[in-house]
């Protein structure tokens, strides 16, 4: 017998290759299944809200998982985040309906990218966001981000080699403001463009980021972002680089 548990998990995805289990290398799933089946004394499977990838980092990943009913899961996020320290954290472990799911279940998903525009890479910062090096016209930008929200095909934003499937999806909220996600304190000339949707496909976010910075430092015409949105893919253009991506939250 098991009980169907879910859990949070927050990490630093540097040296990590992304979320998702793959053969001979690190990632955040397998760890964690590794942990857990280590926990648990048999294998356990683990199935995330969103599969990040190699490099992006995350505040709230959902996910969850089936547990032997008759081994305690209390401990489970001290157990887990003293195994996994210091790049994975795990909190908020607990049962919910067998209907759960994390992955079909999720309602919306929150990504933030974050950069610093200035001459030189902060240390601090270099990890968790992309430093521009060039003049951006900011009020441009945030005036294309509007074109973005809505249900649409996005897959002129889809890089080659996603899985089939639809490319329909839901942008509730796309738009830029100062910050960076993952800083703790106030960053000088560090800001954030912030997408929030019903899923997103595979590099969508920093193929869009990357083409909105290509046109706000006037490399392209605003027309570009037309040309992606009625493109049926794959993109062509510049992609984000993965560091500057974070997933901040997911809502059930």
């Amino acid at each position: 017998m098991t009980v169907n548990l879910k859990g949070n998990v927050r990490y630093d995805g540097t040296n990590f290759s992304g979320w998702q289990v793959q053969p001979h290398v690190r990632t955040v799933q397998g760890e964690l299944e590794r942990c857990l089946t280590q926990i648990a004394g048999q294998n356990i499977r683990v199935v995330g809200a969103s599969r990040t990838d190699a490099g992006v980092h995350a505040l709230q990943q959902v996910f969850s998982f089936r547990w032997p009913s008759t081994k305690p899961y209390a401990t489970l996020p001290r157990s887990l985040s003293s195994m996994l320290a210091p790049e994975i954290n795990v909190f908020g472990v607990e049962q919910v309906d067998d209907n759960f799911h994390a992955r079909f279940s999720a309602k919306k998903k929150r990504y933030v990218y974050s950069l610093v525009q200035r001459c030189t890479i902060d240390p601090f910062l270099a990890r968790y966001a992309w430093h521009i090096p060039w003049d951006l016209d900011r009020g441009l930008l945030q005036k294309l981000t509007e074109k973005l929200c809505g249900t649409r095909d996005f897959s002129g934003f889809q890089s080659a080699g996603s899985p089939s499937g639809s490319t329909v999806r839901t942008l509730y909220r796309v738009e830029v403001s100062d910050g960076c996600a993952i800083s703790p304190f106030d960053v000088k000339d560090a800001w954030q463009i912030v997408f929030e949707g019903d899923g997103f496909l595979y590099h969508m976010v920093r193929n869009i980021v990357g083409t909105l910075v290509e046109i706000a430092r006037g490399k392209r015409t605003e027309s570009w972002l037309e040309e992606r949105l009625e493109s049926s893919g794959p993109f062509v253009g510049l992609t984000a680089p993965a560091h500057g991506l974070t997933l901040v939250s997911v809502s059930y």
